[in-house]
């Protein structure tokens, strides 16, 4: 006997005015940075993300509670052995060059994107079969059991599930398409696109939204303004300014320094964020060089790591950060406190007392200090200081991200960075970018590579509920703990900032514009 859920009957939008209306101008908006990868399959860029997020769409998605609900699908049932699920499109869906969205488009995507991320490239290893029926569903059949589903095809973790036709889903991963049709709230031509300057996507004027209300990725996505204008403006400062004086109307990563100004002035709304859509920063530690190939010695980090000494260092309002001892963040479905009380107490004292009881023999500490990179300079800096204090020798070495990239894919050479990720990405220990790719990548991981993690992972995709999730979240916490394999130094905001103006917008650190006015 199968269970059916969510019978949800497809609503549509009657949009009065045409795209070439003059009744509105667009809604000019800078994101974090320029959108040069448009392949929403290709690249796990959190820009990218956001544009596939405008002009694709997936089959679920999360509310701002974290649970999973149909986007482009209606319906769906399961087997009672938990092995068989059938998926039904909703009625009228299409793409953006008018072609109906059909099952084997999704089966397509999904295989595609599989082949480019982690928790997809789990789901399909755990499927014996994934098979479109007819235009509008789908089966998956899988070889056992997996917890993890609808986690799966709604998850933000990036690239996301962004389903698009089959004839373009048939291009490897590994290269990039070149034709970008998707069936989202907003169009791409790429006429519309000035690299450098500015990308302008129009509203779907065909594009069918759910009846429920929007709630955060999920609902009723109607896309209510004529045009979205994105402008690339590189420098904080000068896009701060361009918001104040009305030249623009949103800006993505509003310069901690201008909040102040920005929050007394009438004109401006700051947009903060909490849980998930926090930031949370890690220090990332190579095992596979002295001195932090000796787990005793890496254990001394958790002594000296003073989240609240980071977060002050960035000079945060505490209403925008938070120390947070959880790995997979505070306020996720995985929080949990499970081996982390090594955090609780941090005291230069207490390492130089852990220190001397090691095997360490003056080996030096190498800091990668990301120049261009705030959050993760300010970090990187202060954990050198209190290495050097708790009687580590230690080398700052300080060179841009894209070095640091380079280097931490050597064996040598360095011993520890910084670096920050969205909480969206981390709550999930199949989806924390520290420590999901365990034993698969090393140079993701430092060379990380914990055994007994490798049967807990699959332990939590298989785990009926979050309870049981939670559950093997914290087993997989304290293994990190033990042994010394990441530490955050906090958790943050970075809040976004718009013209009075501007309503209807989403709160959500992926910026989403699909209900978004300019009054």
């Amino acid at each position: 006997m199968s269970k059916w859920y969510g019978v949800l009957a497809a609503g549509a939008l009657a949009l009065a005015t045409s795209i070439g209306s003059a009744r509105a101008e667009p809604l000019k908006v800078v994101l974090e940075a320029e959108i040069v990868t448009l392949d929403p399959h290709f690249t796990s860029a959190y820009i990218t993300r956001t544009f596939g997020y405008m002009v694709y769409d997936t089959l679920f998605a999360p509310d701002s509670a974290g649970t999973m609900k149909p986007q482009m699908v209606e319906r769906w049932n399961t087997s009672d052995d938990g092995l068989t699920w059938n998926f039904t499109l909703r009625e009228g869906l299409a793409f953006h060059d008018g072609s109906p969205v059909t099952a084997e488009d999704v089966v397509a995507s999904l295989k595609r994107w599989g082949s480019r991320n982690a928790l997809g490239g789990r789901l399909m290893a755990a499927t014996a079969s994934l098979t479109a029926n007819d235009a509008r569903s789908f089966t998956l059949v899988l070889k056992a059991p997996y917890g993890l589903v609808l986690d799966t095809l709604g998850t933000t973790s990036s690239p996301s599930p962004f389903i698009m036709p089959a004839r373009i889903a048939a291009t490897p991963g590994t290269t990039q398409i070149s034709e970008i049709v998707g069936s989202g709230p907003f169009i791409y031509n790429r006429a519309d696109h000035r690299p450098g300057d500015r990308m302008l996507l129009r509203r779907n004027e065909n594009y069918r939204p759910r009846e429920e209300p929007v709630d955060f990725l999920t609902g009723g996505k109607a896309p209510k303004v004529e045009a979205l204008d994105i402008r690339v403006i590189p420098d904080g400062a000068t896009a701060a300014a361009a918001l104040q004086s009305g030249e623009v109307d949103y800006m993505q990563y509003a310069p901690f320094d201008f909040l102040p100004a920005m929050e007394r002035d009438r004109n401006l709304r700051v947009l903060n964020f909490t849980g998930a859509h926090m930031f949370t920063g890690h220090y990332r530690i190579n095992t596979a060089s002295k001195p932090f190939d000796d787990p005793a010695i890496r254990r001394i980090l958790l002594k000296l790591v003073d989240q609240s000494e980071v977060m002050a260092g960035l000079g945060l309002d505490p209403r925008y950060s938070r120390s947070c001892a959880a790995f997979f963040i505070c306020g996720s479905p995985y929080e949990t406190d499970a081996g982390a009380a090594p955090l609780s107490d941090p005291s230069i004292e207490a390492a130089a007392a852990m220190l001397r009881q090691t095997s360490y023999n003056g080996e030096p500490v190498i800091v990668l200090v990301a120049s261009d990179l705030e959050a993760p300079r300010v970090a990187s800096q202060i954990l050198a200081d209190r290495l050097q204090r708790a009687g580590f020798k230690v080398d700052m070495q300080v060179m841009d991200w894209a070095s640091v990239l380079a280097r931490r894919g050597q064996r040598q050479g360095w011993s520890v960075y910084g670096v920050h990720a969205l909480g969206l990405d981390l709550s999930s220990p199949l989806t924390n970018s520290v420590i999901n790719f365990n034993c698969t990548d090393a140079t993701t991981a430092g060379f990380m590579c914990e055994r007994r993690m490798v049967p807990l992972f699959d332990a939590f995709a298989r785990a009926p509920t979050r309870e049981a999730q939670r559950e093997v979240a914290g087993q997989i916490q304290t293994i990190i703990y033990e042994q010394g394999l990441g530490i955050p130094f906090g958790q943050f905001a970075q809040p976004a900032a718009m013209r009075a103006n501007v309503t209807g917008l989403i709160p959500s650190a992926v910026p989403v514009f699909w209900n978004a006015e300019k009054k």
